[in-house]
């Protein structure tokens, strides 16, 4: 909470968010919250495209850095520079990265560093499907 959404090139009301979401990724995207693990469209996804924000349509992943985590979400080692915002996450006892779409200030998910997972970055971007739209071949 308490990020400055006017920082956001993308700008609207909560009325405005209601009425182009779901209720569920209102749920996600505007109020932080998280959909239950492996239940997400894109949890088991391997097609090759890009994954935009399901909020504002901003680009965010490429699928060459997506890989199977088994953490119930989908899961990437890096994001489209300049894509993502990152703050430190507070909220149940723990610290924790969140990031958000860059454009709009939605919800994404969770930043997990150095578990060990064989990747590039050794992080673990943890996304909520709920917060992706994917279209396939965009490059």
């Amino acid at each position: 909470m308490g990020h400055d959404n006017s920082s956001y090139p993308t700008q609207k009301t909560e009325q405005e968010w209601q009425a182009i979401l779901t209720p569920q990724q209102f749920r996600v995207l505007r109020e932080k919250g998280t959909e239950r693990p492996f239940t997400g469209e894109y949890d088991y996804h391997h097609a090759k495209g890009v994954y935009h924000c399901a909020g504002c349509n901003a680009p965010l992943y490429q699928s060459s850095t997506k890989f199977d985590s088994g953490c119930g979400w989908p899961a990437f080692f890096d994001a489209i520079p300049g894509s993502i915002k990152r703050f430190e996450d507070r909220t149940l006892g723990m610290v924790r990265t969140e990031m958000v779409c860059a454009n709009c200030g939605g919800h994404l998910g969770h930043i997990f560093k150095g578990e060990g997972y064989k990747t590039p970055t050794d992080e673990r971007h943890c996304v909520n499907s709920i917060s992706l739209k994917f279209n396939e071949g965009d490059s």
